[in-house]
């Protein structure tokens, strides 16, 4: 019976029975979603969460009779019945890529795009009854994990016995491959159950968390990793003003929550450390006396997963067990130009000596990430548009480590998974201990976007910098040795997204990827090594 009623509900979506639509919430980076930001940026909608995003908090709606380049399309709807009751269907979704000789693509969930075929099908249903939200969207994907080189990894020994672990330090669980067979993988994905009461919400589910004002690599929290199960509670974005004065003060948002990180199969034998306890908090706040400017900041918590460390869901000075990590991020939007100006900065840990610690050495573990974005009016009476995006990011460790030890932001001694769920980063992935910049226009047009980007990347100079602590440069070692040696990671690509119908969309996108000495080192008689990848990727999204 419940089969035959849920294939009812799909059939008259299908042909268009129910109610128009009211609002939409949309997946993390979706092109939807995306969509929706961009149209923010116009003044056209507005965001409805200040710097806390999932799947459930990412609830977007354009007033009726406002002119907008997709206006015309199906960009997924929530379907009501009654004020209480509501159905919103997802996908299915596929997404297809090719990497002719590296892995290469990220913000994908459980998804890992090694080198050869990858695939993800993604499909759910939403279903919200009286302040209750019931979400089922998993994620199936499949890596084919072709061969290439790796570097010798640190770990295999008698307590870590996998070659496939990462090339340098102890503390991170981020296997250059996955084994050396083709894999598939199950994930939950964006499935929770919630209860909303105005903006007071309680959930449990495993939706990924995008976390703060960065576009391209945000420092805490993205949707990198596989889902991981949490419970939170929080306030969604709220008015505040003061009683008896009348006075508005702007909007909050809040959120708690507790995860459960998992080890992936490629770390070590030590079943007693396979899962590890994950705290986060995250306040925004959107002052009324200054337009558009949001401010956020955020922290998080990795503990061994023990009861008695719940108490490390409020910050400490005891680091015995604990590895935490904080952002302060800004974004301030001036939709009358169509342009945003955004940063975050992140501190791992805390300066010994507090107030004089930090007068002596506020940039101890800092890194940070910046970025501006710009909508341009090309042709607006055919609705063509454009947006420009930059972003520079920076994660290479702070000077005062050459005189202690090698580190590297998403690393941590003691809980030695690292910043990770499942083998992969749950920030940014990109340039975990390097820099980056990201440099990509889109046009939008009446049946769909096309986006030309070009960025550049140093995965992780941390690891080279690492060599020369405790060592003399007197002999000009190093120099012969390392300085000619830093990976580096150059993309050029182009994604399009075109409707075949109003519920139908298509994708494809080529992208060349050249990696400059891919495993650190040179070739013997030549200044560099140099690996040529091309990654295709094509996706197919019905809407109901």
């Amino acid at each position: 019976m419940n089969r035959l009623f849920l294939i009812t509900v799909i059939l008259l979506l299908a042909l268009g029975a129910l109610p128009l639509p009211l609002e939409a919430q949309e997946p993390l980076k979706s092109a939807e979603e995306e969509y929706y930001d961009f149209l923010s940026l116009l003044d056209l909608t507005k965001r409805p969460t200040l710097g806390y995003r999932t799947l459930s908090d990412s609830v977007w709606a354009v007033s009726p009779g406002v002119r907008h380049p997709w206006d015309g399309l199906n960009l997924g709807r929530t379907h009501k019945w009654s004020d209480s009751i509501a159905l919103r269907v997802y996908g299915p979704e596929l997404f297809v890529s090719f990497n002719t000789a590296a892995p290469y693509g990220y913000y994908d969930g459980a998804l890992w795009q090694g080198r050869g075929l990858n695939t993800s099908l993604s499909a759910g249903v939403r279903l919200e009854v009286y302040g209750f939200d019931l979400t089922f969207k998993p994620q199936l994907s499949f890596s084919q994990n072709l061969g290439f080189d790796i570097m010798p990894s640190v770990m295999p020994n008698e307590t870590n016995p996998n070659k496939y672990g990462y090339f340098w330090g102890y503390g991170i669980d981020a296997p250059q491959r996955f084994g050396d067979l083709p894999f598939l993988v199950y994930d939950w994905g964006d499935s929770e159950i919630r209860y909303t009461w105005k903006t007071l919400t309680i959930g449990f589910g495993t939706q990924t968390i995008w976390l703060g004002p960065a576009r391209i690599n945000p420092i805490l929290h993205s949707n990198n990793a596989p889902a991981y199960p949490k419970f939170d509670i929080g306030l969604r974005r709220q008015s505040v003003t003061i009683p008896w004065l009348d006075w508005y003060i702007g909007d909050f948002e809040a959120r708690v929550w507790i995860g459960r990180l998992t080890e992936s199969d490629y770390f070590d034998n030590d079943t007693s450390n396979d899962n590890t306890m994950f705290h986060g908090f995250s306040f925004a706040y959107a002052p009324s006396f200054i337009s558009g400017l949001t401010l956020m900041v955020n922290r998080v918590c990795l503990v061994p997963w023990k009861a008695e460390n719940l108490k490390y869901m409020f910050p400490s000075d005891d680091n015995t067990y604990e590895d935490q990590k904080a952002s302060f991020g800004l974004s301030w939007v001036f939709p009358q130009v169509g342009f945003e100006i955004y940063g975050e900065l992140g501190i791992d840990d805390y300066v010994g000596g507090w107030l004089p610690g930090y007068i002596r050495h506020p940039f101890h573990t800092t890194v940070y990430t910046a970025g501006l974005r710009k909508s341009f009016n090309i042709l607006p009476k055919k609705q063509i548009y454009g947006e420009l995006v930059f972003e520079f990011n920076w994660m290479e460790m702070t000077q005062d480590f050459q005189f202690q030890w090698p580190y590297s932001f998403y690393f941590h001694h003691i809980n030695r998974h690292g910043y990770t769920n499942k083998g992969q980063i749950l920030g940014n992935p990109i340039s975990p201990g390097g820099n980056a910049q990201y440099l990509g226009f889109k046009f939008y047009y009446p049946k769909g976007d096309t986006l030309l980007f070009i960025s550049r990347a140093n995965p992780d100079n941390n690891y080279l910098y690492g060599k020369a602590v405790g060592v003399s440069v007197a002999d000009n070692e190093l120099n012969r040795k390392y300085h000619s040696s830093f990976k580096a990671d150059f993309s050029l690509g182009i994604d399009t997204l075109y409707a075949l119908s109003s519920a139908l969309m298509v994708s494809g996108g080529l992208v060349y990827n050249l990696l400059i000495n891919p495993e650190y080192i040179k070739a013997e008689g030549y200044t560099n090594n140099y690996l040529y990848n091309f990654s295709v990727r094509l996706g197919l999204n019905l809407k109901l």
